[in-house]
């Protein structure tokens, strides 16, 4: 499945035109024959938004998941984009799947939230592995500060995620995430990691681009510079299962020894 990434901060505030930004982005990855696009965490708001952040939250079906189906259907192709979910009283940072034909196909909350910011405006998700069936793959999701601890990418391995996607709002100087650490999780645990960033300057912190998808191998695929930028490579289920077939690291694992670990 040929994957793309948006790499764009839109812009802050206004989901109106950042839904026009997704539009586009989709209209020239289909063009290019992506079967997915994925955006950016909080790409729908912006993500320094500070107060603004609950008058901006919409349920998982509001009215602007209704717009990105619409726009799913249009260019058909699969859309994830980042968010600010309101479920009742409570926001969460989050982040959805949408098919081709418009179904909302899974929704994800993050689950290690980052930095007083985060943890002023949202409350923590509590299920770590959340994956939907696509294109013959199975897609799982996660949200930037999530990939970082090894035991979350782990538990998708051992559900068999095939392809996670990581909507992200790295900044500076932490680029060494997407530098180093993305590329070494795919290969530690065998799967294709899409980690699609905003860039440049929003409120007080400075994104740095950077977006990166990683191969089973530990090569990236594709990997965005500082700016503005779409980018895409092939997701193949083939190379998958022959990298996996040669990597002994999920076989060699020995549960018995690691205890201590929770």
């Amino acid at each position: 499945m040929h994957t793309a990434l948006l790499q764009s901060s839109g812009r802050p505030g206004d989901v109106a035109h950042n839904l026009r930004v997704l539009d586009d982005a989709a209209r020239a990855a289909a063009a290019n024959g992506a079967g997915l696009l994925a955006a950016p965490e909080m790409f729908l708001t912006g993500y320094a938004i500070g107060d603004d952040v609950p008058k901006l939250a919409e349920p998982a079906d509001g009215d602007s998941a209704d717009a990105i189906a619409e726009i799913a259907t249009r260019h058909g192709l699969a859309l994830a984009y980042g968010y600010p979910e309101r479920d009742g009283e409570t926001v969460f940072n989050s982040v959805q799947l949408i098919s081709a034909d418009g179904s909302r196909l899974a929704n994800y909350r993050k689950t290690h939230l980052f930095g007083c910011f985060e943890r002023e405006h949202f409350t923590p998700g509590d299920q770590p592995v959340v994956q939907a069936e696509l294109a013959g793959l199975r897609v799982g999701l996660m949200i930037c500060y999530d990939v970082e601890f090894p035991e979350n990418v782990r538990a998708h391995a051992l559900a068999s995620t095939d392809l996670l996607l990581v909507p992200t709002a790295q900044m500076h100087p932490f680029q060494f995430v997407a530098e180093s650490l993305v590329p070494v999780r795919a290969f530690e645990n065998q799967m294709y990691v899409a980690y699609v960033n905003r860039t440049g300057p929003e409120g007080e912190f400075e994104f740095v681009g950077l977006s990166t998808l990683a191969g089973p191998d530990g090569v990236a695929r594709a990997r965005a510079g500082r700016g503005e930028e779409l980018v895409s490579a092939d997701v193949d289920p083939a190379f998958l299962a022959a990298s996996r077939e040669h990597n002994p690291y999920l076989r060699d694992r020995r549960p018995g020894l690691y205890a201590s670990l929770v």
